[in-house]
């Protein structure tokens, strides 16, 4: 749950930061969000999960 909170952030920071600063149309950010919520439901969604929760967890054991 921890990794789904922190992922929504990130994206949600980066689509303001392109939204703000490179001119991301709100109509261009409400079919991106539209589209990876039926891209969830789709039988690829639990391997984007997979995929997803492999980074976070390779990123996580980077020792600065």
């Amino acid at each position: 749950m921890v990794l789904s909170i922190s992922g929504v952030v990130l994206f949600g920071v980066i689509g303001f930061l392109l939204f703000r600063k490179h001119g991301l149309k709100p109509s261009h950010a409400l079919v991106c969000a539209l589209f990876g919520f039926y891209l969830a439901g789709t039988a690829i969604g639990p391997g984007i999960q997979a995929g997803s929760d492999k980074l976070a967890s390779l990123l996580g054991g980077i020792a600065l």
